[in-house]
């Protein structure tokens, strides 16, 4: 009995340890079973191999200018991947600081931190998560969605193998230039290039200690540590990564004291959509073209690329520079000058700013119908429409004072007013367009649709048609150099002139004054001054089909009624049309398509599209050099002057004004040597306008804008456009005469020598 009582403790023990080892080896058993479960996917499904190699991300479409910068994107989600040596290094030690002290070490997974989080737990003194950069970048290969407890636990383990397999395929420097390209940093900002561009205006790799610091500090809870929403603890934040940073000796305790002092600095915050950014309106324009594009090329997957996610790279022919001088340009002008004058024209008048015919009730009923048809094509009126609201719903509303802001362009302005009055608001205002290429290659280096993307969304380059006045007859008269009878110093009696019309009816145009009436003029001086008699004259020579022909080799694609007031520039015409054409005269004669983009590349910079110019030989080298000195008279002595006695301009330039019917729209077509700018000015109405020919002509509408453009081009050298360059002569020799006193000297002499042979 007593020997059996001995051996029961020993029993005992042995059946202890027995359990312990069974449940020990079920345990190693079930967590083998469970991470194999995991690994093959019993569990829910794991990030592919490929995957791993190409993570899935919405990666936006990035806007290149010529000189390298980014001039916006198109997202869904706003991300743009930078490599390693594209991020400060300031921004490296600042997020393993804070987020991951011992990326360098682990593999993956870091089981000290995993130990801390769960005496956190047990002892309640919790002390951050245990989650490595690695983790982190693993959490997002999984798709989002609400998860269970028990998913949730699953997804954590999935995690953990993921992560180690990320790095066994990546280097460390990979994987942590992965993460910071895939965290979110708020404010709609995906990636550190977002980030940075939207805290600071700056690239990654310019970052400097404090703003390396915010932006570590800002990925754990972006909201929460937001510098513009909640400044105090996104200080607190940035402060304690700066602490841990000296903890971890990244950083000097003199820095540190120094650096905690300093203020956030967001100032240059701006938060990115498609109303911000650079070019808006050519981005704009461009986006529907590469809309077209993306649906007719196709990946390797056979989807067709997509604009929003590819993360394609569109190297663009603008220049940022142009671009930003042509903004200036147009601002400076149109706010200083030319809309305080308009404003000034329509003080105190009833009904304005609509030039309307009749009498008051009929010119009532007028501004009436001009409202409702502006109405009906807001924004506001579609959205209530699709709603399903009533007209007299909608009319009531239109009426009903609420808070908006309104463009001004001192700034926008809060206010309070009916939808319908703000719409009357903006019918004040005067808009432009410009476009700018480049003579020899095409290439488009400034495009401004418009005056303020935000507000006015229309395109007045590409998309709006507009009647171009006298910057039509240089078509007219490419025909009369074509044909070699003439030249510019042909004179031409400067009296009225009828076209027939048929059926006993004819064209007869006035012209805008009465200098030189019943004199000889010159075809130079006709173009100079935009003679209409001479205008009529020349297509009475030729006729309308003619003169439509040579418009189309030279690029105009607009509908034009084959009538003879077409010499008068009664045709609509986009601006984008208009500077391509006359771009051909500084060309030699050859007719070069616009060209907006040059190249486009897929996420990993494989070439996708190279560009080819679309050339046209519209008229002989000769024909060009002529029109070219005929439009350089319009600048020396003709409607052009101005740009030589009020913007000092003696540098070779051709150019051509153009105004219409009641001066609702005024153009300038300038030409030198290497670029080619077309400027157009008017309101969304015809009926809105200056009242006299002085203000509403083109030389005062548009033409300034061309001239201080211009100025800001030649200021800068380092656009290698300069005062000093002269346009191509053609290779033949010149036999043609452009000084008039000799060519009528030349001309009266040959004339007086066949007199006496006949006598």
């Amino acid at each position: 009995m007593e020997k059996e009582t001995k051996q029961e403790p020993k029993k005992k023990f042995f059946n202890y340890i027995t359990k312990f080892w069974l449940i020990y080896l079920i345990g190693l058993l079930l967590l083998v079973l469970f991470f194999y479960g995991i690994v093959t996917q019993f569990f829910g499904p794991m990030p592919s191999f490929k995957q791993l190699e190409n993570p899935e991300s919405n990666l936006a479409s990035e806007v290149i200018s010529s000189d390298g910068k980014i001039l916006g994107t198109y997202y869904i989600e706003n991300r743009s991947n930078v490599s390693y040596r594209q991020i400060s290094p300031d921004l490296i030690n600042a997020l393993i600081s804070v987020e991951d002290v011992r990326f360098e070490q682990h593999s993956g997974i870091d089981e000290r931190a995993i130990l801390r989080v769960m005496y956190g737990l047990v002892s309640g003194h919790y002390k951050g998560g245990g989650s490595t950069i690695t983790q982190q970048l693993a959490k997002n290969l999984f798709p989002r969605g609400d998860l269970n407890t028990l998913h949730l636990v699953i997804r954590k383990f999935q995690e953990w193998v993921t992560a180690v397999k990320l790095e066994r395929y990546y280097s460390k420097e990979e994987i942590i230039t992965m993460y910071l390209n895939t965290v979110f940093f708020g404010h709609n900002a995906y990636g550190i290039k977002s980030a940075a561009k939207t805290f600071f205006d700056k690239s990654p790799d310019s970052l400097n200690l404090q703003e390396s610091a915010l932006m570590a500090g800002v990925v754990n809870r972006p909201t929460h540590f937001s510098p513009i929403l909640h400044p105090k603890a996104a200080m607190e934040r940035r402060n304690l990564v700066l602490a841990q940073m000296l903890k971890y000796h990244k950083i000097t305790q003199h820095v540190f004291d120094s650096v905690v002092q300093l203020p956030l600095g967001v100032e240059k915050f701006g938060l990115q959509n498609h109303n911000t950014g650079e070019a808006r309106y050519f981005r704009e324009f461009l986006r529907d073209k590469m809309n077209q594009w993306c649906a007719t090329h196709f990946k390797s997957d056979g989807q067709p690329y997509n604009l929003y996610k590819d993360g394609l790279k569109i190297y663009t022919t603008i220049n940022s520079k142009m671009q930003r001088y042509a903004e200036e340009a147009v601002r400076e002008h149109l706010a200083n000058e030319l809309q305080p004058e308009f404003y000034k024209v329509w003080k105190g008048i009833p009904y304005a700013p609509f030039d309307l015919q009749g009498t008051g009730d009929q010119v009532k009923v007028q501004v009436q119908q001009i409202m409702n048809q502006a109405m009906k094509r807001s924004e506001r009126y579609r959205l209530m429409k699709e709603e399903g609201y009533p007209e007299d719903s909608i009319e009531k509303a239109f009426n009903t004072p609420v808070e908006m802001k309104v463009f001004s362009w001192n700034g926008d302005i809060d206010t309070t007013m009916t939808p319908m009055d703000s719409i009357r608001y903006y019918k004040y205002f005067l808009l432009a367009g410009l476009m700018s290429m480049e003579t020899t290659t095409g290439f488009v280096r400034a495009y401004v649709g418009g005056i303020d993307f935000t507000y006015f969304k229309y395109d007045h380059v590409s998309q709006a048609r507009r009647q171009v006045g006298s910057a039509f007859k240089p078509f007219l008269y490419t025909l009369a150099m074509q044909e070699g009878e003439y030249s510019p110093c042909y004179k031409v009696p400067n009296i009225q002139y009828s076209v027939p019309l048929g059926d006993g009816q004819y064209w007869s145009p006035e012209n805008a004054d009465n200098e030189d009436v019943g004199k000889e003029v010159t075809l130079k001086w006709a173009l100079a001054t935009s003679n209409n008699w001479i205008a009529a004259w020349l297509i009475r020579q030729f006729s309308p089909q003619s003169v439509i022909q040579m418009a189309r080799s030279m690029g105009i694609t607009s509908p034009i009624p084959a009538v003879p007031s077409i010499a008068l520039g009664t045709a609509d015409i986009s601006l984008e049309e208009m500077t391509g054409a006359m771009n051909t005269f500084a060309d030699k004669g050859v007719y070069i398509k616009p060209i907006f983009v040059t190249k486009i590349e897929d996420k990993n910079g494989n070439v996708l599209y190279q560009y080819k110019p679309q050339k046209n030989e519209a008229m002989s080298e000769m024909t060009a050099y002529k029109m070219i000195k005929l439009l350089e008279g319009v600048v020396e002595s003709g409607t052009g002057v101005r740009l030589g006695w009020k913007y000092g301009f003696r540098n070779p330039i051709a150019g051509k004004t153009g105004t219409t019917q009641n001066q609702s729209d005024g153009w300038f077509m300038g030409i030198v040597p290497k670029l080619t700018t077309g400027v157009w000015i008017g309101a969304e109405d015809r009926s809105v306008h200056f009242h006299t020919i002085a203000l509403g002509q083109g030389a005062n509408m548009a033409l300034p804008i061309w001239a201080l453009y211009m100025q800001k081009i030649y200021a800068d050298p380092s656009l290698g456009i300069s005062k000093k360059d002269d346009f191509l002569k053609p290779l033949k020799n010149i036999d043609v005469e452009f000084d008039c006193k000799k060519y009528d000297k030349t001309h009266r002499k040959s004339v007086d020598e066949s007199v006496d042979d006949h006598f």
